[in-house]
This record gives structure tokens, C-alpha cells and sequence, in this order.
């Protein structure tokens, strides 16, 4: 199912001209627009500079406007408000504890960077946006990890109205917020606290007044208010915009120092000096079908984010002697079929959150437990000695119950028929997609065996290490037998919301040659950078959370340099 990347645009193999068709100046270039993008922007600008932000894309916001808004951020104001203890001392051993063996060595200065500049960015944001952000109690996802916490790390923002950038004489920015596929009238808070998924038109009938309000105002919720805020706060800051523009290619002087970059804009090559900096905020290289082919081989199913994300900003950066590093790593989530800008895409939801759902690999064997947080990264797994995928190609099996009791799923197979596989037996449904149709029936009849005492003997998935399952309501836990046809199979591989890995940074953002030196001038953020943070997520918010900290970081340092 990886056909979706073969409409993928060009990248422009034209060598910029001696004499640019324009000619910008400016203290900080911002190439991005998402979530890291922004907050690089609006800090700098709070700061006093002259920031100029440039979109490959007719639209702002990235895959950011397209999330639902969950955001990590540890020792956060808001919680110590409320008496919640936290502090990055208890961050870093949280981070130390949950991330993948060895990576202390190569990410420690970046995590403890990350401590304690996290708490600070979200004050920052709210001091200079219109952003509000409120706790959603939920928990740390690895409570057995030291420094976990049961509240007070997660947090959504509050919904915010368009007009708020039309009163500023921004209404532009307003009309170029990227549209989601995801309900934007639902809170986060909402979402996690309703059963949407499984209930969605009671869902909306309950909240029918709430919703024709938001509609009738304008007031947008989740990834599509945090983008609207951070607007508000880059224009009320004098941020310039420049949409439908691709960084092509980095500028260095004499010294090697970057100084500005490239860039496209629909048939005109523009010149962009940066006095102080180029942060590069551009977001993964997932679009990128020969790269992602590299680093991620086997079998995939969709991708979530804009086809803008086609790593311009790992070309550019590796043009010059960057590092890449983390290249394997990715936000791995499972998807569903759907259609966005009129062609085929995906929604990431986590559709196998079921009591009478399974997920076996290729040899039809369980091999995960279902509710576990970090799904992708067992999906992922690789051989060590070629690096294939171990499990692939997964399945998610289960029985007609679960079309009754989710009926999105129902919904959105309809945007690709290959996606739903029925069969009235085990064994015509494992001949129908490939999988050794003995060894399914006996996985189904050893887990329907564990619900008949209530006791998952092979991966615990009744236990109590599920903290997350206990508090979403999108999550049907306990064990419930697959044993009424039609029986059903959806594919389970790798689905993207965006890659991890990109240029090696040190703590303070800049970007790194392969010798550890630095490359003056050039500083990267979020999914663009080597992500500190990789496939393993420590909650629900680690990509927004973390990656807003370090366009902030980036900021921070630009600021610092500049005042020197």
C-alpha cells in the first residue's frame, strides 16, 4: 500500500541564477511554518528582531494545524499553579530512564537542555500570543520510568477565534491556516474525555449547541488553535510571511558562516540574507520516497502529513556538511484511509484500541501487547544483522463486533477498499491476505483462551501498566473473544506522521558537522533536526511539546548572539 508517494513534486535541480529576480533582508530566516517554525519566529521577534518566515506550501501551520493539539511540555507553570510538583531535575531522570539504550551518550546535553528550557517556552508563548493552554490530566505514558508523573505534563490548547487575526489586519494568515482532516470544532479535551470514536453522533448531539457556536464564530480548536495563536503572536510581533516559497539552497560567505538562503517562488528565484541566523523548521523528509525508502525498508501503509514535508531541509543542510543522524526514527502511529486536497491520504487514529482486537505479524503470530504507548516502535522492530523490518507485514484481526461498536472504521474504508478484508472463516480470511492460515487460528485460539480468565498470559494487555488506557475514552481495554464472523483484517504496518531524523544539533540548536564543529549560521528544530526524542515517545504531546522548546531553544541562542 505505498503507492502515495508517486505524485510526489520534483525537487528543483536549477542552480540559482548571479542576479535574483528578488532580494530580502532580514535578522532570523524561519524555513517552516509549523509548530517549531513559529515558536523560533515569535520568540526571536519578542526578542527585537526582524524575522522573516518562509512556506513551501500555499498553506501555514504545517502538520501541526493538521494535530490534535496534545502537548508535552514537563515543569510547566500551569501545573505548579496547582501545587503539582515537577522539576527538570525529575524530567531528565523521566527522559534518561525511557529512552532506547545508548542514546544517553549521544542526547544528554540535549535533554538536559530540553529540562529545563521547556517549562520557560510555554511562558513565553502565552506572554507574547493569545495562546492559553489548560492541563488535560492525563499521565505519564512509562509510569515504572523514575521521574514519571500521574499529572500535570500534558496540555491542549484553549480554542481560539479566526477573528482574532482579522482584528489584527491579519485576516491573510487567517484564510492560510492549514485545513485538517481532523474535527477542529472538538476541544482535545473533548476528544479524550468523550467517546467520540465510538459514539461520534451522540456525540455531537450532546454537544450540538457548543458546536453550531464554535461554527457560527469562527473558534477553532486542537492543532488548528495552537497555530492560530502562534500567528497572532508572530504578526502582533512583526513577523513577515512569504507562502509558496522552497529554500533551495543554503548561502555561505568566505568563513563557511550561513547567511542566508535560496529560494523559489513559483517561477522567480528569490535571495534571502539573514543577518543572525536560518533556524530550519521544515519538518520530516516522509514525503521524500527514496529517502524514506532508505531508512525505513518494508512494507508501509499511509502517510498523515502535508506532501510538502519532502526534506528540504536534510538536502540543504547535508550540502554542506551537516551530520544526519536518527534517520531511522519516526512518529510511527497506526492510520486510516482518507482524502486530503482531493488526493489519497490518512488519518492518524488509533483504530485497534479494541477488547476483541489483535495484532499478528507476518507469521500470524501476536507479537506486541495491542494497548502498549509506543505501538510504532514495536512495528518498527528491525533485524539487527539487515536491518528489515521483523514483523512486517502486521495485521490487525478481530470479528464484525468491532464495525458495530467503531463505526468510523466502517466510515472510512470507504476511502480505499483494499484497506477492510472480510471473510466468513479464519482460514479463508489468512488466504485472502497471505498469512499461514494454521498459525492464525491458533494465536485467535489462544487469546480468546485468555478471555475466558480475563488474563493475557503473553503480554499482559489486561494488566495495570496500561496508564493511558485507564484514562482515554478512544480505548476499549479488557479481553473480549474474536470469535463471530465475518471475520476481519486491516493492515497494521508503519504509518507516518513524520520522521525524526535530520541534522545533528548541539544543545543550543546549532547545526553540527560530522567532526563535532559547528556550522555558524544555522540552527534546526523539531522533526527537521536529529530529534532528541525519537520513534520512543514519552507522551502523548512529544512531538509538539518538545519540538516547540527547540525553536524556542534556537531562538534563545540567536537572541544571545545578537545581544553579545
Amino acid at each position: 500500500m505505498s503507492g502515495r508517494l508517486a505524485d510526489n513534486p520534483p525537487v528543483v535541480s536549477e542552480s540559482p541564477p548571479a542576479v535574483p529576480d528578488r532580494s530580502l533582508r532580514c535578522d532570523v530566516l524561519v524555513v517552516g511554518s509549523g509548530s517549531a517554525a513559529l515558536a523560533a519566529a515569535l520568540t526571536a521577534a519578542a526578542g527585537g528582531l526582524k524575522v522573516l518566515v518562509i512556506e513551501k506550501s500555499a498553506w501555514l501551520g504545517g502538520t501541526s494545524a493538521m494535530s490534535g493539539g496534545a502537548t508535552w511540555v514537563p515543569a510547566n507553570h500551569h501545573a505548579r499553579a496547582l501545587g503539582l510538583k515537577d522539576s527538570p531535575e525529575e524530567v531528565l531522570d523521566y527522559l534518561r530512564a525511557s529512552a532506547p539504550a545508548g542514546w544517553q551518550v549521544s542526547e544528554d546535553a540535549l535533554w538536559q537542555r530540553f529540562s529545563h528550557a521547556a517549562g520557560p517556552m510555554l511562558e513565553t508563548l502565552e506572554q507574547y500570543s493569545p495562546l492559553r493552554f489548560e492541563l488535560t490530566g492525563e499521565p505519564d505514558p512509562l509510569p515504572e520510568c523514575p521521574g514519571a508523573k500521574q499529572t500535570g505534563r500534558m496540555l491542549a490548547p484553549r480554542s481560539l477565534r479566526k477573528s482574532l487575526l482579522r482584528k489584527a489586519g491579519a485576516g491573510r494568515l487567517a484564510d492560510k491556516i492549514r485545513p485538517s482532516p481532523l474535527p477542529q470544532f472538538y476541544s482535545y479535551h473533548e476528544i479524550i474525555g468523550l467517546d467520540v470514536y465510538h459514539h461520534p453522533i451522540a456525540t455531537a448531539v450532546k454537544l450540538a449547541p457548543k458546536l453550531l457556536w464554535r461554527w457560527l464564530t469562527g473558534t477553532r480548536s486542537k492543532g488548528a488553535a495552537l497555530i492560530l495563536g502562534l500567528l497572532a503572536g508572530c504578526h502582533r510581533h512583526g513577523c513577515v510571511f512569504e507562502l509558496q516559497t522552497r529554500a533551495v539552497e543554503l548561502i555561505q560567505d568566505a568563513h563557511d558562516y550561513v547567511t542566508g538562503v535560496w529560494a523559489r517562488q513559483d517561477d522567480q528565484w528569490l535571495r534571502i540574507e539573514a543577518r543572525c541566523g536560518v533556524i530550519l523548521a521544515s519538518g520530516g523528509f516522509e514525503w521524500d520516497a527514496k529517502r524514506l525508502a532508505e531508512h525505513f525498508p518494508g512494507p508501509l501503509d499511509y502517510i498523515a502529513s502535508p506532501r510538502s514535508n519532502e526534506g528540504d531541509a536534510h538536502r540543504m543542510a547535508e550540502n554542506v556538511g551537516a551530520q544526519l543522524a536518527h534517520m531511522d526514527q519516526a512518529n510511527i502511529n497506526p492510520a486510516m484511509p482518507y482524502r486530503y486536497e482531493g488526493r489519497a491520504h490518512s488519518l492518524a487514529v488509533f483504530f485497534h484500541y479494541e477488547p476483541n482486537a489483535i495484532i499478528v505479524d507476518r507469521n500470524a503470530r501476536r507479537f506486541v501487547n495491542e494497548f502498549t504507548f509506543n505501538i510504532g516502535e514495536a512495528l518498527d522492530q528491525r533485524d539487527p544483522a539487515s536491518g528489515e523490518a521483523q514483523h512486517l507485514p502486521a495485521w490487525v484481526i478481530s470479528d464484525s463486533r468491532l464495525l458495530k461498536r467503531a463505526p468510523l472504521v466502517r466510515w472510512f474504508c470507504r476511502f480505499d477498499p483494499r484497506w477492510l478484508v472480510k471473510a466468513p472463516t479464519l482460514a479463508a480470511l489468512a488466504e485472502q491476505i497471505g498469512l499461514p492460515a494454521h498459525e492464525l487460528e491458533l494465536s485467535v485460539a489462544r487469546f480468546n483462551s485468555f478471555c475466558a480468565t480475563g488474563i493475557d498470559k503473553d503480554f499482559a494487555r489486561s494488566g495495570a501498566a496500561n496508564a493511558h488506557a485507564q484514562q482515554d475514552k478512544r480505548i476499549h481495554a479488557g479481553l473480549e473473544a474474536i470469535e463471530r464472523g465475518p471475520y476481519i483484517a486491516m493492515p497494521f504496518n508503519r504509518s507516518f506522521l513524520a520522521t525524526k531524523g535530520g541534522p545533528r544539533t548541539d544543545a543550543n540548536g546549532h547545526v553540527l558537522r560530522g567532526d563535532g564543529s559547528r556550522i555558524e549560521g544555522l540552527y534546526c528544530a523539531g522533526v527537521a533536526m536529529a530529534n532528541p526524542i525519537g520513534t520512543r515517545a514519552v507522551g502523548a504531546g512529544t512531538t509538539l511539546g518538545p519540538n516547540m522548546t527547540w525553536g524556542y531553544i534556537c531562538a534563545q541562542q540567536i537572541l544571545a548572539n545578537a545581544r553579545a
